[in-house]
């Protein structure tokens, strides 16, 4: 069975997808500019112990139930610059109903995501904004636990691995982009989202494409939307709802599929997951191969789609970019990637780098203190929710010169703006949750980039700045329409 639908409907939902999207852009930022106006005192989270040399977290939660929550969505880069300004790297406001504690600046993030006493929780941090949908991902689970797992997966992950799913979702990338329509009006991130979407049924499902698979499609797009769902209630026909139903659909499949991927030889990663095993043997069972599929699935194609739509966006704007790229891609003398290639595109590197500092497609990295502890010397009470902001520290100017503009050549050997501090550049995360497919997801880029490159020359008007909405990272609300011609 396919997990996609036939292209009628894509075309169809992802119109619908994109007018959603477009509409609570324009709802969230009229509702940013009220919440603005909010006349909300500034408190200090917690009163540190008496004598503990800690300082409070000071903040303010905004207007009552939804605090500051459609402000970090309509316009997380400013808002987060003012209240930086204001409060510094450690601060806290009111979100989604709950008082949260924002980190800000490299040295705060590393105190946190490679804590050494163990007392910040990705699960319960997690849980509580996708844990409906994605319970059970390598993500959600912690210290142990998640080691555990991350070894078994981490079988999914090696270079010869790579190099099987590289050469099997060649083919698959090389027919999608050949297939691309030359237009003055071509909405790239709706054709790469498509792509990948087929790339991820056949590298990591192993499924076959045809018109069965509309249902199983709606049902993975419905799961991760309802993650990022302000109505987070099991309404009838609400986002959350629709969201709950399609984690279940994926669910049935996962484990109908099953058997058959543990009695075969299949190179796909649902294949590879059900047949991991151990040096002492342990294996994953039904239910956490199912979980942990529906949660790849998610994190690989949403942040890839974001990654390479975005660098696609920034190499319209920087033409000069895209003809040294081209040049490049040209030079190689291939019309797609193997795996070795990928250390032969180095400027193909510093344009990607660059681009996920921009927009890094995983915007935050959500905890929950199991105990009392602190951040540098911020007192934090168990129970704390923070959050994590690689994408908007990675706009400050403080810790990246003229943060704002596109400028590869800051990673270049004799620039390293990146080297400043271990975290400064952290789009992956870091410490024991650092992103397991990171190689992959860069590799998954470039061989996308290799190939529109050496079809197509593509701008965007001067004016034109892509709207951004708030996905698992900075989405295009409007499809990313460009100017695509056929070379």
């Amino acid at each position: 069975m396919s997990l996609l639908a036939p292209p009628a409907f894509n075309d169809v939902s992802g119109a619908v997808r994109q007018a959603r999207a477009q509409v609570a852009g324009r709802v969230q930022r009229v509702g940013a500019r009220l919440t603005d106006r909010y006349p909300a005192p500034v408190r200090a989270l917690a009163e540190p112990p008496p004598g503990s040399g800690l300082r409070p977290v000071l903040g303010n939660f905004g207007p009552p139930g939804i605090g500051y929550t459609l402000s970090t969505l309509a316009d997380p880069i400013p808002f987060a610059r003012k209240r930086f300004e204001r409060f510094g790297p450690v601060q806290w406001f009111g979100i989604l109903g709950r008082k949260t504690v924002t980190i800000g600046s490299p040295a705060a993030l590393e105190a946190v995501l490679l804590d050494r006493d163990k007392v910040f929780s990705a699960q319960r941090g997690w849980e509580f904004l996708i844990g409906p949908f994605f319970h059970g991902g390598l993500l959600l689970r912690d210290f142990d636990e998640h080691l555990f797992h991350r070894r078994i997966m981490q079988q999914a992950f090696t270079r010869p691995r790579l190099v099987g799913y590289l050469d099997l979702t060649t083919p698959r990338l090389s027919r999608g982009v050949a297939a691309w329509q030359p237009s003055r009006n071509f909405h790239a991130y709706s054709a790469i989202k498509q792509l990948l979407l087929e790339q991820a049924t056949e590298v990591f499902a192993g499924a076959r494409l045809g018109p069965e698979g509309a249902r199983l499609a709606r049902a993975f797009e419905d799961a991760v939307a309802g993650g990022k769902a302000l109505v987070r209630m099991d309404i009838p026909g609400g986002v959350w709802a629709r969201g709950l139903r399609g984690r279940r659909l994926l669910a049935d499949y996962f484990r109908r599929e099953l058997p058959a991927k543990r009695a075969g030889a299949g190179a796909d990663l649902f294949s590879v997951l059900s047949r991991a095993t151990t040096e002492d043997g342990q294996t994953f069972t039904d239910d956490e191969v199912v979980e942990h599929m529906i949660f790849v699935m998610m994190a690989a194609h949403d942040t890839s789609t974001i990654a390479a739509s975005m660098l696609m966006y920034e190499l319209g704007r920087h033409p000069e970019w895209q003809e040294r790229l081209r040049a490049e891609s040209l030079a190689l003398g291939k019309d797609s990637l193997d795996y070795a290639d990928l250390d032969r595109l180095p400027a193909l590197d510093l344009a990607f780098r660059e681009t996920l500092r921009l927009y890094a497609p995983v915007a935050q990295q959500a905890r929950e203190t199991i105990a009392d502890t602190h951040v540098l010397d911020y007192y934090l009470p168990r129970g704390t929710l923070l959050m994590c902001g690689p994408y908007s520290m990675m706009h400050t100017d403080e810790y990246w010169p003229a943060a704002h503009l596109f400028d590869p050549e800051r990673f270049a050997p004799d620039r390293r703006e990146d080297k400043t501090h271990r975290f400064t550049w952290a789009p992956f995360g870091g410490g024991a949750h650092k992103c397991i497919g990171l190689y992959f997801g860069g590799m998954t880029v470039k061989a996308v980039l290799h190939q529109v490159l050496l079809r197509y020359r593509w701008t965007v008007p001067a004016d034109y700045r892509v709207p951004l909405v708030a996905g698992t990272g900075p989405t295009p609300a409007d499809g990313l329409p460009i100017r695509l011609e056929r070379l």
